[in-house]
């Protein structure tokens, strides 16, 4: 019984000695979170959230006043450029341009019926013309009988005077010609007449027809058939018989904060996501950069806003998808996130590694690892930088702190530019550690795994 005492009695003496050791050796030591410096890609990416909307759309207004007769389409129909998508009542403006129409083809008739007679008065020219020619023949051989002696004066005086009749006469056939011409010609200037009254009266029978202006879907439909539609100021209630969005280009409009869009330019890369459709990522690129910012508060303007109360800011940004297909709809909630900068195989170290330290804070070196800030304010200013582990002479770990150069940020990373080498050792945390670790402080890479806490909901 005494010896099992004596060996149970030796065991805590030596767990005892084996604790005490391990604290003496740790004593002075700060555990911390390391991680080897590697290259990787990297991408800025500036979010914002917004909606889907078609980059063309019009809202179909009235053009002419009466009941909506029948309407072709409803919301979410698709419809072709020049389908007619909707009709007003019309039964003056169709009895008005039957009336023109019939009285155009009068005219037409009128205008036949001169040209023929154009015809006939050219025919009766070309007769007289035959028995002029004749006469003046007959003149000619009287007048060179009645010099011989040989025709007696009366009837030289009787082949004069026939001359003279078919002189006029063709003089006459001219002039019926001519009235005939004229007669044509005008009853050709009221046809044209007609035919432009007719035009502005198929202008109004045409203002009862409307039709989609190009290819899209409808996506609104305030008028229902046998209601009456107005000419009014757009968007006016009783005025809009439906929007068409052409859907061929459809973009997110997104608002990003005022700190990000100095980053955005256009043409830069986008991938859009829809709430509505999960999992689905649309490509796209940004064709236009807002230059007004606008309050987050009520999404006015600055210039409009009267207010002159300081709040956060937003500018617009048009991102324009590269391949949409018919699953979007106009209005539906959207997510942008833009690549402002992208580097491939650079030196990266996480975000959280990154500090802020002052030089004149540390200490001298002893066995101290976390140390107490000091209360007299630093006259230098403090350097951006990170603590990478070394080994001193003795073998112990130690945090230096080196000061760095960085570029883009990435999601958990940001790029080192200079200051490290790839495969370096850096600290990363914890971050209350972090703030308070003093250059040459001893330091212990802290191997335990955290410890995963699970809430229970209580009732």
């Amino acid at each position: 019984m005494k010896k099992i005492i004596l060996i149970v009695l030796a065991v805590v003496v030596a767990a005892g000695l084996i604790g005490f050791f391990i604290y003496h050796q740790q004593s002075g030591y700060t555990k911390v979170l390391t991680a080897k410096l590697v290259k990787q890609d990297l991408a800025t990416v500036v979010s914002g959230t917004g909606q889907i909307k078609p980059k063309t759309y019009v809202n179909l207004g009235a053009t002419a006043m009466g009941r909506v007769t029948r309407l072709l389409v409803k919301e979410g129909d698709m419809v072709k450029k020049g389908e007619t998508v909707a009709t007003i009542e019309n039964v003056q403006q169709e009895a008005t341009v039957s009336g023109q129409q019939a009285a155009i083809a009068a005219a037409k008739t009128d205008i036949s019926s001169y040209i023929a007679a154009e015809k006939t008065a050219e025919a009766n020219l070309e007769h007289a013309k035959a028995d002029l020619e004749q006469k003046k023949l007959d003149w000619t051989r009287a007048q060179a009988l009645f010099k011989d002696g040989i025709m007696a004066k009366q009837d030289y005086d009787a082949k004069k005077a026939a001359y003279d009749l078919d002189v006029a006469s063709v003089d006459q056939a001219v002039a019926g010609v001519n009235q005939a011409k004229a007669q044509t010609d005008s009853a050709r200037g009221h046809m044209q007449t007609q035919q432009a009254t007719l035009r502005a009266n198929q202008d109004m029978l045409n203002r009862t027809i409307a039709v989609a202006p190009f290819d899209g879907i409808v996506t609104n439909e305030p008028i229902r058939e046998g209601e009456t539609v107005v000419e009014g100021i757009q968007n006016a209630e009783g005025s809009t018989l439906m929007t068409l969005a052409d859907m061929s280009v459809v973009t997110a409009e997104v608002k990003v904060d005022e700190t990000d869009v100095v980053n955005i330019q256009i043409g830069q890369p986008a991938d859009v996501t829809v709430d509505a459709l999960p999992g689905k990522i649309y490509k796209g690129h940004v064709t236009l950069v807002g230059d007004q910012a606008l309050l987050r508060s009520t999404g006015v303007a600055t210039s409009q806003s009267t207010t002159g109360t300081e709040e956060a800011k937003d500018f617009k940004i048009v991102v324009t998808l590269d391949n949409p297909d018919s699953s979007l709809r106009p209005g539906l909630s959207t997510t942008a996130k833009i690549t402002t900068a992208k580097k491939s195989n650079v030196l990266s170290l996480p975000i959280q590694a990154l500090t802020m330290h002052n030089p004149a804070d540390d200490k001298p070196a002893g066995s101290g690892g976390v140390q107490a800030a000091s209360s007299t304010p630093s006259k230098t200013q403090p350097i951006q930088g990170v603590f990478v582990v070394e080994k001193d002479k003795n073998g112990k770990l130690r945090a230096k702190f080196v000061p760095v150069t960085t570029g883009i940020t990435g999601a958990t990373d940001i790029e080192v530019t200079s200051g490290l080498t790839e495969g370096e050792e850096i600290i990363t945390g914890p971050f209350k550690t972090l703030r308070a670790l003093k250059n040459n402080a001893l330091v212990k890479r802290d191997t335990a795994k955290p410890v995963t806490t699970t809430s229970s909901s209580s009732s």
